[in-house]
């Protein structure tokens, strides 16, 4: 019970990642990490720049899995 409510909670935090990549990636907004809003510990600055690293990792995969597949295709 506690193992699946830990797997949901990280795989909802890897799709919060992966779209605030998206956005950064559409619009060029991202998060301040270097603003004294968040802390000033630089430990949890790294831990978001991490976090926030792992989203974009997420992406590329996606899009090259899904830029792969028959199911999609790429229009612009």
């Amino acid at each position: 019970m506690v193992l699946g409510r830990l797997t949901h909670y990280a795989f909802d935090a890897v799709l919060i990642s992966a779209f605030l990549a998206g956005v950064k990636r559409s619009t060029g907004l991202t998060p301040s990490v270097n603003s004294e809003k968040i802390s000033e510990s630089k430990e949890l600055k790294k831990w978001v720049d991490n976090y926030l690293g792992m989203g974009e990792w997420v992406m590329d995969q996606s899009v090259a899995v899904l830029g792969a597949s028959g199911w999609f295709e790429r229009r612009r």
